[in-house]
């Protein structure tokens, strides 16, 4: 039986972060969107603990960053193996830190975010057929023993490494497994690690502990001599034998809830893009586990995709704005592949040579504040930049800091407290122009844009004017530009006024 069809702007397949932020930023901006999750209930399996800086100030653009601070422990540097320490401390954030806690307070607090705008969540319902046309996008799913069809203008699969929309688009997912048989275990501790993150690896193997903050740990090992099909429950001695090989000690290990085995690949798909469908998130790559930077990554793809999506929805947005997803985030899929597969790859070495050479590594990143400034702007995300044209401003493409500012407009009596910071004017999912005069022209525009002058007038943005995207990217930049090259510009990246 093939219950009536439902109708919105945009589907969603998956309801991991990824996907709950792209519904909550859709929801904010007035989008109908509809998330279609396959688990009945919420998962309790959390991969993730680590919210990197740049993830933390996408939060914080949409309120939710101090609430998920709360959660959980900060970080001020990242142990990846042996010596090898990423200070994230001097970062040039309001976040220089890792933030240790489990993926489900993200889950919670962006679900919760994404169901007050108005976003739609169902659970319970499998994707079996898609079909796309020049108007829009059809899904088949299964429900209740049932098949009901979802029509959207756009869809995008969050669906995770086994993603079921780019298995129905066809895209291959190439690449290669690059840890198998790794150990997941939940347990409790009669000792409390030093460290907030225990990280070991020797020659035959690693382990990683993390905390969930509620007396249960997560542990993950991986043992080069013992391999086991994926979903095979190891016993607990064999855990702390684990544990106890590679940290020294298993810390009094005892009660494990659950435990498993799974492998860890490293896949790319060569496009994020299909017509009217887009992949994000762990479904259009995928890494090795070291960096933690797998969610983050996620994040920063819907971060991307939401506003370009919206726009389309809203009639002002061209094809060649959303082709620029793809432009954009895949090169950074590419690049977290290659470095955290660097990472775990030396984290692993059983010969000695590579053992040298990560020996050699540990030494230089200890001694270049160069390199380790780098290294900590890749892992935390902040170093992360689009491509722009040549002749740009070179703030074109980059991400900005929170800038203070001023001449925002005034809070309702009932409203929130009036913005101070960039990061609080982009919650509205708007792009902000900054500076000290020509405001006014970007009144025509005033339902996509807001306006505001940066806190010094004499500080480094005195001459300059920055148009900043709706994810925290600058759009364009002038230095004293004339009142028609401002237009030009909102033209360009806002649309035509009054399409909407």
């Amino acid at each position: 039986m093939t219950a009536k069809q439902t109708v919105t702007d945009v589907l969603i397949v998956g309801a991991g972060p990824t996907g709950l932020l792209l519904a909550g930023d859709l929801a904010t901006a007035g989008v109908r969107v509809t998330v279609l999750e396959k688990r009945g209930t919420e998962s309790n399996l959390t991969r993730a603990f680590a919210v990197h800086a740049r993830s933390l100030e996408m939060l914080d653009a949409r309120g939710l960053a101090d609430d998920l601070i709360a959660t959980g422990r900060p970080l001020g540097s990242l142990r990846l193996f042996d010596k090898v320490r990423v200070d994230l401390s001097n970062l040039p954030t309001r976040f220089p830190f890792v933030l240790i806690t489990p993926q489900s307070n993200t889950e919670r607090l962006l679900q919760e975010r994404a169901e007050k705008a108005g976003a739609t969540i169902l659970r319970g319902v499998e994707v079996t057929g898609l079909r796309q046309d020049a108007e829009g996008v059809t899904l088949e799913a299964r429900e209740d023993g049932r098949t009901t069809g979802y029509r959207a203008r756009y869809a995008v699969g969050t669906d995770g490494v086994h993603s079921t929309v780019r298995d129905l688009l066809g895209i291959p997912f190439p690449g290669e497994s690059v840890v198998n048989s790794v150990v997941l275990a939940d347990v409790r501790l009669e000792r409390e690690p030093a460290e907030v993150i225990t990280v070991g690896a020797t020659e035959d193997g690693f382990a990683f502990l993390a905390p969930f903050g509620d007396g249960w740990y997560r542990v993950i090992a991986w043992d080069r001599h013992e391999q086991h099909p994926d979903g095979t429950p190891p016993p607990l001695e064999r855990i702390a034998e684990l544990t106890r090989n590679t940290l020294g000690q298993d810390y009094g290990l005892h009660d494990a809830r659950w435990s498993s085995t799974f492998h860890s690949d490293e896949r790319q798909a060569p496009n994020y893009r299909s017509g009217r469908v887009f992949l994000a998130g762990d479904a259009a790559h995928c890494h090795s586990p070291a960096g933690g930077q797998g969610m983050n990554t996620g994040l920063q793809d819907a971060a991307n995709l939401s506003w370009k999506l919206a726009a389309a929805v809203q009639g002002w947005a061209t094809d060649a704005l959303l082709d620029t997803y793809q432009t954009e985030r895949h090169p950074v899929g590419k690049a977290v592949l290659r470095s955290s597969g660097a990472l775990v790859r030396l984290a692993l070495a059983h010969s000695a040579p590579t053992r040298a050479l990560r020996g050699a590594l540990t030494t230089i990143a200890e001694h270049l504040d160069v390199v380790a400034t780098r290294g900590a702007k890749l892992v935390s995300g902040i170093g992360i930049r689009y491509a722009a044209p040549k002749d740009a401003h070179p703030l074109a493409g980059r991400r900005v800091p929170d800038l203070r500012l001023t001449g925002l407009e005034e809070p309702r009596e009932d409203g929130p407290a009036s913005p101070e910071r960039l990061y609080e004017a982009l919650r509205g999912g708007k792009f902000v122009l900054v500076s000290n005069d020509e405001l006014s022209a970007a009144d025509p525009w005033a339902d996509r844009v807001v306006t505001a002058a940066p806190a010094d007038p004499h500080g480094k943005l005195r001459d300059t004017v920055l148009l900043i995207r709706p994810d925290g990217y600058a759009a364009w930049a002038a230095v004293d530009p004339g009142r028609g090259e401002l237009r030009a510009a909102l033209a360009h990246w806002l649309g035509t006024p009054g399409d909407n």
